[in-house]
Order: structure tokens, then sequence, then C-alpha cells
């Protein structure tokens, strides 16, 4: 049994409702995780998921900012867990039930941190810092029970590798590449041997990005991005990650130029063979 999961950072879903879909009818993920939703669960658009056949969501919202929501083609189940310090709309974790193939499915959207690189003066790095934390704390308890098959994906707001950002000279005392945060990704990373789906296949010189500033003019031709976004998978499901490219992993680049006002970020997807 394949399965293809998706993420994106949408940056509001009901601004980019149509984006979504258009993504959606073009590459038919089985599950995707959206990340800053900026709306609550009340204002969520339902219908326009539900009427291509994503008949099952699952969203934590807040007002105007933050919120997750992870919609899909097969049955989820919620889980009850708690990782962000400020109960801020940050995450989504679900039960996937795809017959005897079922997973866990762990939609983040981990703080940007602000814009100095020191918890002790920076209350946002601070609490990024706490987030991660969290995360390791819980993936540790939940892996003493066995590995589950677990997916993480999301907007984890931290370039981990050299070569996930345009210039890893000029950016590491950017938040979002400094060594204190690539630092602790990393451990948690390889504290439970979860594999980072788009480094797998791809050359350690290989640019990749999933997010580029508002702020550039020509976005493509600056091409100044970052990979803020991830698709990580636990040990029991590393033998199923199919290659780069259409048929395994890929990073929709063209979705930032797809509108007028696009997201800043653009989706990512990954197919799985699990029955490998």
């Amino acid at each position: 049994m394949k399965v293809k999961v998706a993420t994106w950072n949408i940056n509001s879903v009901r601004l980019r409702i149509d984006q979504v879909i258009r993504f959606l009818e073009q590459e038919q993920p089985d599950v995707l995780g959206l990340q800053e939703i900026k709306c609550v669960e009340e204002q969520f658009p339902y219908e326009p998921f539900r009427e291509i056949g994503y008949e099952f969501i699952e969203v934590k919202g807040q007002k105007g900012y933050h919120g997750a929501a992870t919609v899909s083609k097969l049955p989820i189940e919620r889980l009850p867990t708690s990782f962000c310090p400020l109960d801020h709309a940050r995450h989504v974790s679900t039960k996937v039930i795809a017959g005897d193939h079922d997973f866990e499915f762990h939609n983040f959207y981990i703080p940007a941190g602000g814009d100095v690189a020191d918890p002790k003066v920076n209350d946002k790095f601070a609490h990024k810092l706490d987030f991660l934390e969290n995360m390791r704390t819980y993936f540790t308890e939940r892996f003493a029970q066995g590995d589950a098959q677990q997916i993480l994906v999301g907007d984890f707001n931290i370039a981990p590798h050299e070569n996930d950002v345009w210039s890893h000279k000029q950016l590491l005392k950017v938040v979002s590449h400094t060594p204190l945060e690539v630092g602790i990704l990393e451990t948690l990373r390889k504290t439970h041997d979860f594999t980072d789906t788009s480094r797998l296949f791809a050359d350690d010189a290989e640019k990749l990005y999933s997010w580029w500033s508002y702020r550039a003019r020509d976005v493509m031709k600056s091409n100044k991005g970052r990979r803020l976004d991830h698709i990580w998978v636990s040990p029991a499901l590393k033998p199923c990650v199919e290659a780069m490219g259409p048929n395994g992993h890929e990073i929709h680049v063209p979705c930032r130029t797809w509108a007028e006002k696009p997201s800043d970020h653009v989706p990512m997807t990954q197919i799985l063979d699990l029955s490998a």
C-alpha cells in the first residue's frame, strides 16, 4: 500500500483556499498537514475539502495567528498531545487508519523565534527552544513504548543543512539557521533516528528551499530561499520512503508563484510504500 503525505504552511487557509484545493486536485496526497491557518476551528473552510474527498479533518485553531490542520482521505483519530509551552495552536497529532499499516502523523508549526538568537534576552527564541525540548521529551517517552510508524511534518522554522539556505556564511547568525537551533534540531532527529526525507536522496551540494521572503521583488530570480519545512519518518518507515522526484519526494517550488498573493512557503510531498 502506497500513501502520499504532504505539508504546507499556507499562511491563512481562508485567504488561499483556492490554491490549496488546486494543489490537492493536482497532487492527490492522502494526508495534508497545514500550518499557520490563522483561524479558529469554526472558521475553517471544511466544505471545500470534503467536496473533493478529504472527509477527515482535525483542526487546532487560534484567532488571527498560528493554527494547524490535518486533512485526509483516510480516517484519522486525534491523539492527545501537548507541545507548546504557551498553549498556542501549533500542532495537530493524529493516527491515520490505513488498514494493516496505521501510522502517526504529527503536524507541527514550530515557533519562528524572533530576531535575536539568545533565549536570555529574547522570549520568542526561548519559546522556540522550549517547544523543541517538549518534542524531544514526548518522542523519548513515545519511543519507549515502541516505534508506531511516526511521520513528523510541518514548518519547523529551522533550515538545518548548509545548503538549506541561500548563504550558509551570511545566515549563521540569523534565527532559523544558527548553530544553536540546528544543533538542537539535529539532536532531536538523531535521538530517535528520524530520517529527514528531503536529504535522504539529495546530494549534499544540492540547494533545497521551501520558503522565500515576501521582501524579494523577483523571488525566483534572486532565489534567496531557506528549507524551513520538513517531512521526517521514524526508523520503521525509512525503508518505505521513495526517492526524490515526482514519484517520491518533491518540493513543489512552482507554487511560490502560482497566484498574486501566494504563501511564502511551498508544499512538500513524500510517497511511502507501507508494504515495503
